[in-house]
């Protein structure tokens, strides 16, 4: 890292400004070489400078150039930021003329990469940066901006702080074996924090299931045979004609998608093609469609018509949805129904799209996700799935040591499983890591970030 990085920060195209930003310890002598203003090399830090970026004797651009000098800064080196006007042609001449100038092409997420290398940030912070860059709610942001300040590494720290305490006293035990008294205090200070510590991140886990649905919403996939109301479900829940609406069964044939917010938390909702016996080729694909997308979908609104006896594809769907997580819609109950309710699931609700009861739909989803308990405020999560899996390998080594402790293996094999847990708690944080796994998770983040 001892070369210096340079990249377009803000979305290339039209705009009032454009970005672009330098990381490392040529930043300020590059910038200043091409700078029409003042030095920049005697301007305080953190400091926004008028001038022109020049080419030779050519103007290039007039720019604002923010300096600001390590270690008070992003990456904890010097950066400097170019605020040019916005527009793929000035903004790309200066990129080049830095580049020309002996900086190099920052790689996906290296500043960000930098800020963690550099101590400034723990790996959590950095995760949650993107994460917040890739907010689509307000409370998927909350969720982001928790990592962001440092809840999780806090957490993580309580942990492993409470582990160096345990394995202090297991190195006194092993260096005063002829005290039995020492090893027997040893062996109830390490089941009682085992048990505390289990307790806790079982909690933590349990609520961080939540997580993705709070990041990425709930991937929703309405199913039914043709004509069963599944469009106008669809429209009625997005408040707009989204989905075309005729009596001609078979009308939608490929998938027609919208988004709705439901207590905070998004319904990516896709309609699919009913599903029947067909000859015809593009239904044909659109019915196999379907049903791939029940195999993926978090939950499923099985849609049946209730002024029609279920047939064979109802009762199929049915079937092959009953251990998903789902809502049996028995559709148009303003019409006579016919539907054999001895046939129908007990949690199946009836609707029609002609009144105010697609709310009882909205609340049976609320109840199936516990929507209302969801409160990023107030909870801590793990944010993704790689925290996810490293607290639940954590866990599983706990449940190891807690058994070989009713077994009485020796005290000095429990210290190894003990540092081992130590050691997983620390690649969440990322004071252990991986390079190959550091580098995977910065390549997901835009280049000027």
């Amino acid at each position: 890292m001892d070369d210096t990085i340079v990249a377009i920060s803000t979305a290339l195209g039209k705009g009032a400004i454009s970005i672009i930003r330098l990381s490392g310890k040529d930043s300020i002598k590059i910038v200043n070489s091409v700078f029409n203003g003042v030095d920049l090399n005697k301007v305080d830090s953190h400091t926004i400078n008028y001038g022109f970026i020049i080419d030779g004797n050519k103007k290039v651009d007039e720019v604002l150039v923010s300096v600001m000098k390590a270690p008070r800064t992003y990456t904890t080196e010097d950066v400097v930021e170019i605020n040019s006007h916005g527009g793929i042609i000035a903004t790309n001449k200066i990129l080049k003329l830095m580049l020309k100038k002996g900086a190099r092409m920052a790689e996906a997420g290296e500043f960000t990469k930098r800020a963690f290398l550099n101590g400034r940030i723990d790996l959590t912070a950095a995760e949650s940066v993107m994460d917040i860059i890739e907010s689509k709610s307000n409370e998927a942001m909350d969720l982001a901006m928790k990592g962001l300040s440092g809840s999780t590494r806090k957490l993580i720290e309580e942990f492993r702080e409470n582990l160096i305490k345990i394995l202090a006293n297991i190195e006194v035990n092993i260096d005063y074996p002829e005290y039995e008294d020492i090893e027997e205090m040893t062996i109830k200070d390490i089941e009682k924090e085992i048990k505390t510590m289990k307790n806790k991140l079982s909690k933590i886990l349990e609520s961080s299931k939540n997580t993705r649905f709070i990041k990425d919403g709930i991937n929703t996939v309405i199913v039914g045979r043709p004509n069963a109301g599944k469009s106008s479900i669809l429209n009625k829940l997005l408040e707009e004609d989204k989905a075309i609406v005729t009596d001609i069964e078979g009308t939608t044939r490929d998938i027609v998608e919208g988004s709705i917010y439901l207590d905070g938390i998004l319904l990516n909702i896709i309609d699919t093609a009913g599903i029947r016996e067909t000859d015809e080729t593009i239904e044909k694909i659109g019915v196999e469609k379907s049903l791939s997308l029940i195999e993926e979908a978090d939950l499923i609104i099985v849609v049946l018509d209730g002024n029609k006896k279920l047939n064979k594809e109802d009762k199929e769907i049915l079937e092959r949805t009953k251990n998903k997580t789902r809502v049996v819609v028995v559709n148009k109950d303003d019409l006579k129904q016919n539907v054999d309710p001895n046939e129908l699931p007990k949690e199946a609700i009836t609707i029609n799209t002609f009144d105010n009861s697609i709310d009882k739909l909205k609340d049976k989803i609320r109840n199936l996700f516990e929507l209302e308990k969801i409160n990023t405020k107030e909870a801590t999560y793990f944010s993704n799935t790689r925290q996810i899996d490293l607290v639940e390998k954590s866990l599983d080594k706990l449940e190891i040591i807690k058994k070989r402790l009713k077994e009485k293996t020796p005290i000095d094999l429990i210290e190894l499983d003990l540092k081992e847990v130590f050691d997983t708690l620390g690649e969440i944080i990322g004071v252990t890591y991986d390079e190959e796994i550091i580098d995977h998770l910065f390549e997901n983040f835009c280049v000027g970030k």
